[in-house]
């Protein structure tokens, strides 16, 4: 009797992060359940030609902020993960500031993850670590967050935490066997930078970048490095905006710290003269840098030195971002960027030498490890979530706002040139994104570890 499958892909560059060959896949009861090479493909209830383009799996993205509850206008479960799906990502994990109130207690979990339901792909929540809010970190566990961050400066209404508190959540959440995220720029450094510069009369788009220097990042990161070297608690920075910084992580893994580094696409693809150029909607912390050191973070991507690139998607209102036009100061700071990933890394990258398989360990591989969801998601073995986008490397197209899903419709990328577009994204085998549509369907939360079993380190397989 011939073996069936629900769907087949065939004819396709097949990409993992330890295999491109030519071939496709089959998927039943939405797992991967078979690989064949070359042209033949057995029978299936649905098979779709890939016509020779790039099959991967769904990208896993562990920073972006949907906003909700309380912030919706901004951003929401429903837009945000919908232009997920049309940027071939199939599982994220939302941040816990942006929200009112932030993910810092028990019932504010709870009223994320009703909101969180609305996604129609898969999902983690961050719950968060603030100044006041140690007693309340073991009922974020036990209620399933995938992993806790932190503040080293102030964030609207998300308090930073100091190296005391910092060292007191780092020995409670390693007791978990979970991990703490941090946003690295030295709080007293920006401030008083800051202030010189605003006490000048500076409110032009180039102060932004001189108030929060690559100095007040690696202040930070040494910091954080410190505290979990002392602690043996598990850290991930995110965001690191230059080579420096991802220098300073790679120094520490080599003498045994638990510490992973992210990057965005927005610091390989855009550099300072692009926040004098566009304005409030490049404003990002930590800032864009020189075209120098844009280059020089590519070569430590290039040398295999960056753990995560995940997008750190941060909308808002576009009035929030039109405030900056005079004040640069005044302008909410954050990308929106959840659909520019991969056509940033498939314009980006091949010219550098950045090879595909390169680009999967990064955004979907390395992020599944990071919060212990390898290999079920961010991975094409046999038995893994049927998570799949199908990508035409080699189709040019010019981003436009009628092109984005958000709910604010409005980005950096806008009007930029890209080559690479997501053509199909697949959740659990069902198509959730084809040709720019959105097809529905409902989304599962993916809940942490709690409190019964201590995580793997990133690079071990579950």
């Amino acid at each position: 009797m011939t073996e069936t499958f629900d769907l087949v892909i065939r004819n396709a560059r097949v990409v993992g992060e330890d295999r491109d060959v030519a071939g496709g896949l089959a998927v039943r009861e939405g797992r991967i359940a078979a690989f064949f090479e070359g042209g033949t493909a057995p029978e299936a209830t649905e098979t779709i030609d890939a016509a020779g383009r790039v099959l991967m799996p769904g990208l896993v993205d562990g920073h972006v902020h949907f906003s909700e509850p309380g912030r919706g206008h901004w951003e929401g479960f429903e837009t945000g993960s919908r232009a997920a799906a049309a940027g071939g990502i199939t599982t994220f994990v939302e941040m816990p500031l942006n929200a009112h109130p932030p993910t810092i207690h028990a019932e504010a979990l709870r009223l994320k993850q009703a909101e969180a339901a609305k996604s129609i792909v898969d999902y983690a929540l961050w719950g968060g670590l603030v100044d006041d809010n140690l007693a309340d970190l073991e009922d974020l566990q036990a209620g399933g967050v995938a992993g806790f961050k932190a503040f080293m400066c102030t964030a609207s209404d998300f308090p930073r935490v100091d190296a005391r508190l910092m060292r007191a959540g780092m020995t409670t959440i390693a007791g978990f066997g979970s991990f703490l995220a941090v946003h690295a720029e030295d709080e007293v450094m920006t401030g008083r930078l800051a202030a010189a510069l605003r006490a000048a009369g500076r409110r032009d788009r180039a102060a932004w970048g001189e108030s929060r220097p690559i100095a007040a990042e690696l202040s930070a990161i040494d910091e954080a490095i410190g505290l979990a070297e002392e602690t043996g608690a598990r850290l991930h920075i995110v965001h690191v905006s230059s080579a420096a910084g991802i220098d300073r992580i790679s120094a520490a893994k080599a003498r045994g710290v638990a510490v992973t580094a992210e990057t965005c696409p927005h610091y390989l693809f855009f550099d300072e003269t692009d926040l004098e150029r566009l304005g409030p909607v490049a404003k990002c912390a930590p800032p864009l840098r020189a075209p120098s050191e844009r280059e020089a973070l590519w070569d430590r991507v290039l040398a295999g030195a960056v753990d995560v690139i995940a997008s750190d998607h941060s909308p808002c209102l576009w009035s929030e971002k039109a405030a900056g036009e005079d004040d640069i100061f005044a302008a909410w700071g954050g990308i929106s960027g959840l659909q520019s990933t991969l056509p940033v890394l498939l314009t980006e990258g091949p010219r550098r030498g950045l090879s595909l398989p390169d680009i999967v360990r990064m955004t979907a591989s390395n992020p599944a490890r990071l919060f212990g969801l390898h290999p079920r998601k961010g991975s094409l073995a046999i038995g893994s979530d049927a998570d799949l986008v199908l990508v035409d490397p080699e189709a040019s197209f010019t981003l436009r706002e009628d092109d984005l899903f958000y709910r604010n419709r409005h980005s950096a990328y806008c009007g930029s040139a890209f080559r690479g577009r997501v053509d199909l994204t697949i959740s659990r085998g069902t198509a959730v994104y084809r040709d720019g549509d959105i097809l529905p369907h409902r989304g599962a939360r993916l809940d942490g570890a709690g409190l019964g079993r201590v995580r793997q380190p990133l690079g071990e397989t579950a």
